[in-house]
């Protein structure tokens, strides 16, 4: 028991982690050719030796597997006869004897999600002799065999796994505890490959609606002075920059041509301030979002001929462009 937990030991610290590859697949068929080592029990009387075999798998489910296998183990007997047989002195010390192991068993994939997978193993088999000798085979040619143990396997490519397994075998007629320990590589085909997550939705477009707001503010001849009448159109652009604070609007003061443009310059600048100072104190709008700038008469919307041409180019007006999504 002490070799078999120290062999499964030394399969786990072999197995190293890499890039994960979850390749037990339902309906999937696996070849194994392994190499390893073979040990008899002591009073069978034959010399431990290699073995060298190969695993034909079918995994039913991923989880459970099927799989039978068949091994060469070359050996010597360790017991000896000497005696005469047909009046011909014969000795067998040391004799080779070739031993072949076969069987099925059954296999249960503990983590078949992971790259590296653990499994259990049972099963029924047989082991044919190629000479007989009282001691060693009981005079038989083949012998009933049942087998169980574990392994892991390690995929470290798509199809590929790296395998160990450790089994107990159990030889009838005569009890016999016999131990095998191997390595092989697996190629692994076929099977019901776990289907690709679905890709994420892409976020949906995001609709997109410009917005403008106007604001146009008429001033009294020769006066800087708001009337009550445009209170609501200036509190109307501080929600607008309110709720869209990325925006920043330039105030924009303008004269009719009375009086000298030295004149009408200064007098533009404080209609832009007085609009400018009441969105700061009275609607809260940082004066950094805001820029006042006075033209004096040099940008007419009407014509200054006539009174009512001057009355609609004595004004403080701004526009604000923003995007609205929805």
């Amino acid at each position: 028991m002490k070799k078999i937990i120290s062999l499964v030991v030394i399969l786990m610290v072999t197995c190293v982690v890499a890039t994960g590859y979850a390749q037990v697949r339902h309906g999937s068929f696996d070849v194994t050719p392994y190499v390893g080592f073979y040990k008899f029990e002591g009073n069978e009387d034959m010399d431990s030796s290699i073995a060298l075999g190969m695993r034909l798998g079918y995994n039913v489910t991923k989880y459970f597997g099927v799989e039978g296998y068949a091994h060469w183990v070359p050996t010597r007997f360790q017991t000896y006869y000497q005696g005469y047989s047909n009046e011909v002195w014969y000795d067998n010390t040391g004799e080779t004897v070739n031993t072949f192991g076969y069987g099925i068993e059954g296999v249960v994939n503990l983590l078949p999600d992971r790259n590296i997978i653990p499994f259990l193993a049972a099963g029924i088999g047989g082991m044919y002799y190629s000479h007989a000798n009282e001691d060693a085979t009981d005079n038989r040619h083949s012998k009933f065999a049942v087998s169980y143990g574990g392994g892991l396997k390690w995929f470290f490519a798509e199809n590929w796994a790296v395998r160990g397994d450790v089994r107990h075998i159990m030889n009838f007629d005569s009890f016999h505890n016999n131990l095998m320990g191997t390595i092989g590589l697996t190629y692994a085909f076929g099977g019901k490959r776990a289907a690709a997550p679905a890709p994420a939705p892409e976020p949906a477009a995001e609709a997109i609606e410009k917005g403008r707001t106007t604001l146009d503010v008429k001033f009294d001849l020769d006066k800087s002075v708001i009337k009550k009448g445009y209170y609501g159109d200036i509190d109307n652009l501080v929600s607008v920059m309110k709720q869209y604070p990325e925006t920043n609007v330039a105030l924009e003061g303008h004269t009719c041509s009375l009086g000298s443009d030295a004149y009408n310059k200064r007098l533009s600048q404080r209609r832009a301030d007085a609009v400018k100072q009441y969105m700061v104190e009275k609607g809260g709008i940082n004066a950094s979002r805001l820029n006042a700038i006075g033209y004096g008469e040099e940008r007419p919307i009407a014509s200054n001929a006539t009174e009512e041409g001057r009355r609609q180019n004595r004004r403080t007006e701004a526009v604000v462009e923003y995007l609205i999504k929805k």
